[in-house]
This record gives structure tokens, sequence and C-alpha cells, in this order.
């Protein structure tokens, strides 16, 4: 994943643009175009190897970015009508929805992928255990990655934008970030410098980033609206403090991670970001949350919880960090308007995870000069 964000994210602006020039763009576009690619080459490889060639983009390559552009916008045509496919509609309504559906699947063929480089081991022994293990035929195979590209991207790419998009929002949030990247860059003895080379931080390296572990769940916390579901096997007494419930066997009982999340007991204006809420005063991780005078086992949930706890969550954490830590070291960022109104929750996609906004927000970036 830190190679094609560097291949995604750095080599062509290092190539096209000057350290000087400002690139205006839409925010939740540019995180969705440069996590969408890097996260798509990561788990289905390429047809090139994106390290270690020329500067520049060769035809293949541009052919290669072209193919993934169209799968995004595919992609989102698809994602846009997952609520109502939720809900229990039929995709057959959705014309276009299930045109593109099916433009995913073709991409995604077992053909198709085992003429590809790099593909991650998830895929490959899906592909193995598809091949040998079910009965699905080929199209059907291919849909199954697709729902691995779909869990893989619905809520990553809109973490991506309200992490960034708070951080530019807070001068002092954005200082503490970039000091932590560089201290954890030093420590590994990594130089950044005019050559712009790839970052290669391994896992110990990332998980010693408390500020950035803030960052992000403080932005998830404020953007997230999952809801975990269990029906009950049995009837029984649901016990909720002083109070308690009658559940019968087969009700269904859901819980909603914003209950949890915007609870004033639990967090003080719960309302306004505050990008150091999950640290302790020495800088250390904050664990340590109460209601009612109760410590909470449970006070951070947007990935779910138990059995069915979310099984991509570390790499999407992983994946927003390596992002963060590319664009601060070699990336300038600013808002185009500074007071700009935060960006409302789009609340169709409640209970499916992280909400997108509502609308995009205009921002610049330019190469910092090295």
């Amino acid at each position: 994943m830190k190679e094609n964000l560097h291949y995604v994210m750095v080599e062509p602006n290092a190539s096209r643009i000057d350290s000087s020039d400002w690139v205006t763009d839409k925010l939740y576009e540019f995180c969705c175009r440069v996590m969408f690619e890097a996260g798509f080459l990561t788990l289905f490889g390429t047809d090139f190897n994106p390290v270690g060639h020329d500067k520049g983009l060769s035809a293949n390559q541009e052919a290669h970015r072209a193919f993934i552009l169209s799968t995004l916008e595919n992609f989102k045509v698809f994602d846009q009508v997952i609520p109502a496919l939720v809900a229990g509609l039929p995709i057959h309504l959705f014309k276009g929805a299930r045109s593109a559906r099916e433009k995913l699947a073709d991409a995604l063929l077992h053909k198709t992928l085992k003429k590809r480089k790099n593909i991650s081991e998830l895929i490959s022994l899906r592909m193995f255990f598809n091949d040998t293990l079910s009965t699905f035929d080929e199209k059907e195979k291919a849909k199954t990655h697709l729902a691995v590209l779909w869990a893989s991207q619905s809520n990553t790419i809109p973490a991506t934008f309200w992490t960034l998009f708070f951080l530019i929002r807070n001068p002092k949030a954005m200082e503490a970030a970039i000091e932590e990247v560089q201290r954890v860059l030093e420590d590994a003895e990594i130089k950044i410098d005019s050559t712009r080379k790839p970052i290669s931080l391994n896992r110990k390296q990332l998980d010693d980033m408390p500020i950035l572990d803030s960052v992000i769940k403080e932005a998830i916390r404020l953007s997230s609206a999952s809801m975990t579901v269990r029906v009950a096997k049995e009837d029984f007494v649901l016990q909720l403090g002083s109070n308690s419930y009658n559940i019968r066997k087969d009700d269904t009982i859901a819980l909603y991670s914003q209950l949890l999340h915007f609870d004033p007991e639990i967090y003080s204006d719960p309302l306004t970001y505050k990008y150091d809420r999950y640290l302790e005063e020495n800088g250390k991780e904050k664990t340590t949350f109460y209601r009612n005078g109760r410590k909470l086992k449970y006070y951070y949930m947007p990935f779910g919880m138990g059995l069915a706890k979310c099984p991509g969550r570390l790499l999407a954490v992983h994946e927003i960090k390596q992002f963060l830590t590319l664009l601060l070291s070699y990336f300038e960022v600013e808002l185009l308007d500074k007071n700009v109104t935060c960006p409302s929750l789009d609340q169709s996609r409640v209970g499916l995870g992280v909400l997108q906004p509502t609308s995009d927000i205009d921002f610049k970036y330019r190469l910092k000069c090295l």
C-alpha cells in the first residue's frame, strides 16, 4: 500500500508540477482518486511494476490509470445505490448501477486477474478457494471480489476525507501531526529530500503514532453512523444500568454507534472536533472513558464489536496513516476558504459506516521545497 500510495500521489506530481505551483482540487475527489487507485492496485495488482520505473508515465501506465479512473466512476455509480440495496430493493430497478456492477465484475474476472502482477495474498487465496471449492460460475466469482473491493473502499475513502478536512482546518492539529510524522521518520532514519523516495515504515512504526491515531479516531467519531445488529437466540432479560428489557427469541437488537459517540457524559462537547481527545496528558493513547461514574469497556465503536467487528479496520487505519505521512512530508495543503462551513453528513447511508459529505470542499496543494 505504501508503495502504491507513493506511485499514485507523489510521482505524478513530482514529474508534472513545479514546487512553487499550487494545484486546486476538490478534497473529497482527491481523497477518492488517491485511495481508490492505491487500494485497487494493492488488492488486485497491476500489469506493470509501479516501483522503480523511470520518471514519467509510460503509455502502458497511462492506459492502466485510465482504466482505474473508469473503474472508479463505475464504483461511484454502484456505491450510490448501496443504501437502497441494503433496504431490500432489487438492483434491476437501477439500470445505471446494475450496468456499473457488471462492468466492475468484468474487470475482476479470474482470467483478467491472472494476468496481473503483485496481487495481494488475500485475493490470491480467494481465487484459489473460488476455483477449487465453490460452485460459482466465473461472473459470480468476480462478484465476490467486487464485495471485497466495496468493503475496502466504501468507508476508507470518507474516513480519509474527514481526517484530512479536520486536520487542515485545525492548525494545532496539523502542527502536532507534522511533528509526530517527523519524529517517527527521524527515529526510522528516513530522510525526506528532493529525491522524494518512497517512505517505508513498518507496522510497529505506524503503530507508534498516537497523535495520528487520535486525529483519525476523532474524525471517524464525528462522521461514523454504523449500526451493530443482533438477533436474539432465546428469551432473556437485557440489563442496561438500572433498566431492564425483556427480549424475546428472534427479536432484533440494534446498537447505534452515534448514541455512544455523541453522548456528552462520555465526550465533553461531543459535536466539537478535538484532535487530542484520545490522548492522555503524557501523549500516550487515552483508553479510559466514563459514563455515570462507570468505566466503559466500549466507548468507540465505528467498526462494530464482537465476532462481526470489521476485519479490515486495522488496514484502513494504517492506510490513512500512510496517506497522511506522505502528504505531510511532501506537500503543503490549504483550504481555499479557511472559514468554510463543515459539510453536513449524508444521512442516506446511516447504518453503513462512515458517512460521506453532502458537498465537496475546495482546497489547494503543492510540493514542498526540499
